[in-house]
């Protein structure tokens, strides 16, 4: 079996820039790079968003991580990441195969997005597919990695 992937950051800042299109932004909160794998399901992607809205990353009076996205109000960029589903055994090019195709991807990528708007946090994203600019500040820095096989 494989799994789905998050790399979390939290952050005080963060866009993407897609070709043509409107600068998308947040403010303090979440950056998500999400990388679907072909054997993904929508029970990965629902463990994986209770995590991301539930994880206590943020700093309460004390200075300890005490407060989720959540408790802060704070937004989320969400950005589809297919190189994270990523075989580096063999040799020195990444192969990509176990990456989901763009028909099962894109509707699990959307439902994970649909989930966390459930939230009432205002939630951003990149375009599916497309070329991206991502910038962010990783405030802290805080990185976190999930996977949906740590739900076993």
């Amino acid at each position: 079996f494989e799994i789905m992937k998050v790399v979390l950051q939290r952050v005080s800042e963060a866009n993407v820039k897609v070709d043509g299109e409107k600068e998308r932004k947040i403010g303090t909160g979440l950056m998500l790079l999400i990388g679907v794998d072909e054997n993904d399901e929508t029970s990965d992607a629902d463990w994986l968003v209770k995590k991301v809205l539930d994880v206590r990353v943020f700093s309460d009076e004390a200075g300890k991580m005490n407060h989720s996205v959540k408790e802060i109000n704070g937004e989320i960029l969400c950005i589809s990441q297919f190189t994270l589903i990523s075989d580096y055994k063999k040799g020195n090019r990444p192969s990509y195969i176990k990456a989901a195709k763009p028909d099962k991807a894109i509707p699990l990528f959307d439902y994970f997005k649909e989930e966390l708007k459930t939230s009432g946090l205002k939630i951003e994203s990149g375009i599916f597919g497309a070329d991206m600019k991502v910038s962010l500040t990783n405030d802290g820095p805080v990185t976190l990695v999930f996977d949906s096989k740590m739900k076993l």
